[in-house]
């Protein structure tokens, strides 16, 4: 046993040795290589910019030709009545929100007011989940500002459209009334909301 380690130590410093040795030489060797200067030379390599031609088109297209009289001015728009068998369906949210327009026969003439903005009713939650569909009649006032006031549910075919009709009126926005240069107050507007699910 003590044979075999010693034999093997041996062996292991012997290989020790030898590598150092080898090592010693390449590094020795190696220095020449370094100092030497190189049998070939690499070429420089220079780019050449190319000069770039660009290429006019000589068919330009002429400039239009300016023009010597001015349109003729349109002519005044004339609004006559509003028809009141008109509906406006709007769909919201799968469903589909009429509102008849002009409901009780207004005219729109000079200084009658006008709807501008209409907001949507949102389609009441616990109608819709029932598939109720239905109608309300409304009341109210046009301000002098153009906004409405006084909003009021005359007949609706269910209680669950009332708020929604309410809250929808009450954001609607119209050109006020002008009688003798001054806008005034149009109580008594009727309009109809209808609330239709769609297919």
């Amino acid at each position: 046993m003590i044979q075999r380690f010693s034999v093997s130590l041996m062996t292991g410093i012997l290989v020790t040795f030898s590598l150092l040795w080898v090592m010693q030489v390449l590094i020795a060797t190696g220095k020449k290589a370094l100092v030497e200067e190189s049998m070939f030379d690499l070429g420089d390599f220079i780019m050449v910019k190319q000069e770039e031609i660009v290429n006019k088109d000589e068919n330009e297209p002429e400039p239009p030709p300016e023009v010597e009289e001015a349109p003729p001015d349109l002519p005044p728009v004339m609004q006559d009545s509003l028809d009141t068998s008109q509906t406006l369906n709007i769909s919201t949210r799968g469903n589909r929100i009429g509102i008849d327009l002009a409901q009780g026969g207004a005219w729109i003439g000079e200084g009658d007011y006008l709807p501008i903005v209409k907001i949507n009713p949102i389609y009441p939650r616990r109608a819709q989940t029932r598939g109720l569909e239905g109608q309300c009649l409304m009341v109210f006032t046009v301000t002098t500002d153009g906004s409405t006031k006084d909003a009021k549910v005359v007949e609706c075919t269910s209680s669950l459209f009332e708020r929604a009709s309410v809250n929808a009126v009450l954001k609607w926005k119209y050109k006020p009334r002008v009688q003798n240069g001054k806008p005034v107050e149009v109580p008594g507007v009727q309009h109809i909301i209808t609330f239709e699910m769609e297919d």
